[in-house]
């Protein structure tokens, strides 16, 4: 013997709703928990399923005091069926009319586009041109760095940290003088001192290198 099918939602909403409807009364959740079965809901169902009535505005609910209260009657339901129904009408027409115009407008764009000779060999020479332009952007990523903005921003910021370099260079000298003014007895100390962190006699001021210009050959343009 075959198992009996369970009921799907939408005849569990049906069932539930003909509750309303049977008796156009206010129900209490814990109420239409002990009627659902007799319309074959199952009681652990019925919560999800009136939630489901609610979402759509086929059942209202209000809150009276700290009880919940759940309502419906045939002639509301009618005018929310109504309302939707008006809406889906209106939705259909918009989308027959976009339709039409999407046709419309394929057809259009396929005039001048029917496939001959022609078209296949112009197509063929764009796919072999876009084929070239990707290669030339790969060719050219490999030049970026010489680039001559990339170099510009390189040289600017060499200049940067020359001079910060200088000024530092300049802050070692003056705290060297001043260490040899104030504590001209500690000169040994000091020197030994300024060996061991790499101040030695040939430290100095940086200075930047002639910029050579590159070479560009021929093949290159």
């Amino acid at each position: 013997q075959s198992k009996k099918r369970g009921l799907s939602l939408e005849e569990k909403r049906e069932k539930m709703l003909q509750i309303f409807y049977d008796s156009q009364d206010f129900f209490l959740l814990k109420e239409l928990e002990k009627s659902g079965p007799k319309k074959g809901v199952i009681s652990q169902s019925v919560k999800d399923v009136i939630q489901s009535l609610v979402d759509d505005d086929l059942v209202f609910k209000d809150k009276i005091g700290t009880s919940v209260y759940f309502w419906s009657l045939p002639s509301c339901a009618g005018n929310q069926l109504r309302t939707v129904s008006r809406k889906l009408e209106t939705d259909l027409q918009t989308n027959k009319k976009r339709h039409t115009e999407l046709v419309e407008q394929c057809n259009a764009l396929k005039k001048g586009r029917e496939q001959s000779d022609a078209r296949e060999e112009a197509l063929n020479e764009l796919k072999a041109i876009e084929q070239k332009h990707k290669e030339l952007k790969e060719e050219l990523a490999q030049y970026a760095d010489n680039d001559p903005a990339t170099i510009e921003a390189m040289k600017k910021a060499i200049e940067v940290a020359h001079s910060a370099a200088n000024r530092w260079t300049d802050n070692i000298f003056t705290l060297r003088q001043w260490c040899s003014n104030n504590f001209p007895q500690a000169k040994e100390q000091l020197d030994h001192l300024y060996n061991e962190v790499g101040i030695t006699d040939d430290f100095d001021y940086l200075e930047l290198p002639a910029v050579v210009p590159l070479a560009v050959t021929e093949g290159e343009l």
